[in-house]
C-alpha cells in the first residue's frame, strides 16, 4: 500500500487550485439515469470514488466517458437499463445508494444493495426508504438487498417530513420526484451547497424545483428530462481542509476557486483562531496572524454550521494552539478515529463519547500513523507539515478516496512531502 511522508517545518506560500466536489459530483452522476440524453459533468474531480461510480453506472447500462484527464465525465443512459445495482461495487462506497431513486423514478423498479463506506458511525436508509414509500414505493429488505416497485408503474408526489436534515435522502428523493406524477414536497430538507448544485443540474435537463437551499424543497414531477452540461461545484472540504495548511507552518496560500459562501461557518472559527481568510478576485487568501492560532470550541452542525468532514483537519489544527479547544461531534458517531494518531504525534486529546478536549502543544513530533478514514487521513498530514522530523501516514487508500494529487498540491507550494510505495 502506498503511504505519504511529510517532513515538517517548511513554510507554505503559493497558490493550490481546489477541485471539484466529490460528494456534489458523486451525487450528480447518478442523475444521468434519469434521462435517456446526455448529461456532462465539467470540473469534475479525479477520485477513486468517482471511477466506482462510473464501475456502478456502467454496470446499470450507463455509457460514461472520462474526457480532459478525468476533468470532464459525458455519461449516457438511452439503450436498455440493468435495474440491480450489485454488492459488489456498492459495498465500496456508501453514495452508491443515490441510484436507488433515478432507478425506480424512470423504470418504476430497483434492486439494490445496502451501501458501505467510511467506518464512521451508522448511515441507515430508513429515511430513503420512507421518502419512497410515501411516493408509492413498496420496498422489502432481502438478503441485504432493498427490492423496490413503483405501485402501478409510477411514483407519485407526496409530501415528505424527514425526522432530521440528511444530505443523501434529500438527494434521493429530490431526483426521484423528478419524474414521479404530481408534486414532491421535502419538509426539513438539507440545505447542503451539493444540494442545490444537484438542483441546478437537475433544472438544466428540465426538471421543475423549487425552494433548494431552504428547508422545504417543492419538485414538479415532469414526464422526461433531456441532455445537460452542468460545471461542478467547487469543493468546500478540500477548500477548507486547504485554507488550513498555511495554518500549520505560516505563510501565505490562495485556495483558487474558493467562495466564502462555501465556508462560511468554517471562516468564522478561523477568524476566532486568529487567522485572517480574504477574499480575492480567484478565490480566498489564508494566513495565521501570529506564531500560532488561538484555541476555540467547535460544533459540527448540518450546512449552514460547522461541517463535519472538516473536524477531523480543525482538530489537527487545535493540537497545536493556544489554550484548550472542545470539539463535539453532533453528526456521526466513531469520528474521533484520527484522536489516538494524533496523539502518538505528541498531542494531548481527552475523548469521552462524542466530545473531545484538545489541550494544544507547542509542538508536536513526526510518527508513523494510519489512517483510519478519508478525512483523518488528510488530518494526519496536515499534522505531518507542522511536526518536527518525519511522519509517515500508512494506509492512505482512503485519502484517494476524496483529495486528488495531495502531494502535488501541497508540494507545489513548498512542503516536503512524497507518496512512497511498499512502506
Amino acid at each position: 500500500m502506498d503511504s505519504i511522508v511529510v517532513k515538517g517545518g517548511r513554510e507554505l506560500s503559493g497558490q493550490i487550485q481546489i477541485a471539484g466536489a466529490k460528494n456534489a459530483a458523486l451525487t450528480l452522476m447518478p442523475a444521468t439515469l434519469l434521462s435517456e440524453e446526455p448529461l456532462t459533468l465539467t470540473n469534475a474531480p479525479r477520485l477513486s470514488d468517482i471511477k466506482t461510480m462510473t464501475q456502478l453506472l456502467q454496470s446499470l447500462g450507463a455509457e460514461v466517458t472520462a474526457l480532459q484527464d478525468g476533468k470532464v465525465q459525458v455519461m449516457s443512459t438511452h439503450g436498455a437499463i440493468n435495474t440491480t445495482a450489485d454488492y459488489d461495487i456498492v459495498r465500496k462506497m456508501r453514495a452508491s445508494n443515490l441510484v436507488l431513486g433515478p432507478l425506480l423514478a424512470r423504470e418504476g423498479h430497483a434492486i439494490v444493495s445496502l451501501p458501505g463506506g467510511c467506518a464512521i458511525g451508522a448511515r441507515p436508509m430508513d429515511i430513503h426508504t420512507d421518502g419512497l414509500t410515501k411516493m408509492g414505493a413498496e420496498i422489502d429488505l432481502r438478503d441485504g438487498y432493498l427490492h423496490a416497485k413503483a405501485m402501478g408503474g409510477r411514483l407519485q408526489g407526496a409530501v415528505i417530513d424527514f425526522p432530521f436534515a440528511s444530505v443523501g435522502a434529500t438527494e434521493n428523493i429530490m431526483m426521484a420526484a423528478t419524474l414521479a406524477k404530481g408534486t414532491t414536497v421535502i419538509n426539513n430538507a438539507a440545505r447542503e451547497p451539493e444540494i442545490v448544485d444537484l438542483a441546478d443540474c437537475l433544472r438544466r435537463m428540465g426538471a421543475q424545483i423549487d425552494g433548494d437551499g431552504t428547508s422545504t424543497i417543492t419538485i414538479q414531477g415532469v414526464d422526461r428530462l433531456g441532455a445537460a452540461t452542468h460545471p461542478v461545484v467547487t469543493d468546500r472540504i478540500e477548500l477548507g481542509t486547504y485554507m488550513l495548511a498555511p495554518v500549520f507552518t505560516g505563510g501565505e496560500v490562495e485556495c483558487l476557486g474558493g467562495k466564502m459562501s462555501l465556508v462560511a461557518a468554517f471562516a468564522e472559527k478561523l477568524d476566532a483562531a486568529g487567522i485572517d481568510v480574504t477574499e480575492t478576485a480567484n478565490g480566498l487568501k489564508v494566513r495565521r496572524r501570529g506564531d500560532r492560532p488561538k484555541a476555540v470550541d467547535v460544533t459540527t452542525e448540518p450546512f449552514p454550521g460547522f461541517p463535519t468532514d472538516l473536524q477531523a483537519q480543525m482538530m489537527a489544527m487545535l493540537c497545536i494552539a493556544e489554550g484548550t479547544s472542545v470539539l463535539e461531534e453532533k453528526i456521526f458517531e466513531n469520528r474521533f478515529m484520527h484522536a489516538p494518531e494524533l496523539i502518538r504525534m505528541g498531542a494531548d486529546i481527552d475523548v469521552q463519547g462524542g466530545t473531545a478536549t484538545v489541550k494544544g502543544v507547542a509542538k508536536m513530533k513526526g510518527a508513523p500513523v494510519m489512517a483510519t478514514d478519508l478525512r483523518a487521513s488528510v488530518s494526519l498530514i496536515l499534522a505531518g507539515l507542522a511536526a518536527e522530523g518525519e511522519t509517515v501516514v500508512n494506509r492512505v487508500y482512503h485519502l484517494d478516496r476524496g483529495y486528488e494529487h495531495v502531494e502535488e498540491k501541497l508540494g507545489g507550494v513548498g512542503a516536503q512531502i512524497e507518496r512512497v510505495q511498499g512502506i
